[in-house]
């Protein structure tokens, strides 16, 4: 099935959007659960600012969505076609 070049375009800033280390582990943090920024940066020894700079981009892409509780953002994957995407991915690397 051909591709228009509207959705050949938003498909590739969607893989593009996962083709960065960073976001593919904040990913597979936010499979098991819903997680502050504090959250994932101390989990992945990495700064707040740099987590929250990651998550903006997945959050244009729609990979991620954001619910803010006070003062504190709480993330979380979009939609189940997200997780589906990144296991595909991970057993995909897992078959050899």
């Amino acid at each position: 099935m051909p591709l228009d070049e509207h959705t050949s375009l938003h498909l590739a800033n969607l893989f593009s959007a996962l083709s960065d280390p960073a976001r593919l582990r904040i990913i597979a943090l936010l499979l098991e659960c819903e997680q502050s920024v504090g959250a994932i940066a101390e989990q992945l020894g990495m700064s707040e600012s740099a987590v929250s700079h990651q998550l903006r981009g997945l959050r244009l892409q729609r990979i991620v969505r954001a619910r803010k509780q006070g003062r504190q953002v709480f993330y979380c994957l979009d939609d189940e076609h997200m997780a589906e995407l990144f296991r595909l991915g991970l057993k995909h690397m897992e078959h050899e």
